[in-house]
């Protein structure tokens, strides 16, 4: 599924000295960046990190939506809504304690293919608003192995659940919600249940 944060479409790309992307936070091996999103006061995020685990580890981490609630930060809910035939869709209600809560209705894709020493996987989601609350979320991760037992993740995600919060306070909210949804995966890929042997 989507291991997201949707507080504040980019899909997951390299960075690149042009594009406009500002280094907002650096913590926990952990690098954010932000970015002005065209026609909103709140900001395009991408945080690149790496993570303790084969890149098939974190998609199966990732993947297993249903469990959010039990380890992923500010999810209260996560469902199933419908299976497509190249998506899911999924609904998630958020509850950070410093915002009211916040659902979203999400299409999500998957792809893989083979890379250098396993495989990449990629998602990217976006809204489905015609199956649920009109709110904006978009954004993806890209898993990419980077040694033995080491993947680089790329998170991207922009958001705009309408309200009236203040435009610095959500994209805070937003920078430590994505440090925080990083140290959960990190934690989370320790757990035999995703340490299945390679078929």
């Amino acid at each position: 599924m989507t291991g997201i944060v949707c507080l504040a479409i980019e899909n997951p790309k390299p960075v690149i000295a042009n594009d406009d992307w500002k280094v907002a936070s650096e913590s926990g091996g952990v690098t954010i960046y932000s970015r002005p999103h065209t026609g909103s006061k709140l900001r395009d995020f991408k945080a690149i990190g790496q993570i303790d685990a084969p890149s098939r580890t974190v998609h199966e981490v990732i993947a297993d939506f249903e469990a959010y609630p039990s380890f992923m930060p500010y999810t209260a809910e996560c469902r199933l809504i419908k299976r497509e035939d190249d998506s899911i869709v999924t609904y998630q209600r958020l509850s950070p304690k410093v915002l009211h809560d916040r659902d979203y209705t999400l299409r999500v894709r998957w792809t893989s293919r083979p890379g250098g020493g396993g495989q990449v996987y990629s998602n990217t989601w976006e809204p489905a608003n015609e199956l649920g609350p009109p709110r904006i979320c978009q954004g993806g991760w890209l898993l990419e192995p980077d040694g033995p037992n080491k993947t680089r993740a790329t998170y991207s995600i922009y958001t705009d659940s309408g309200g009236v919060i203040p435009t610095f306070v959500a994209n805070k909210v937003s920078v430590i919600g994505i440090g925080r949804l990083f140290d959960a995966i990190r934690k989370r890929v320790t757990n035999p249940k995703y340490n299945t042997p390679e078929p």
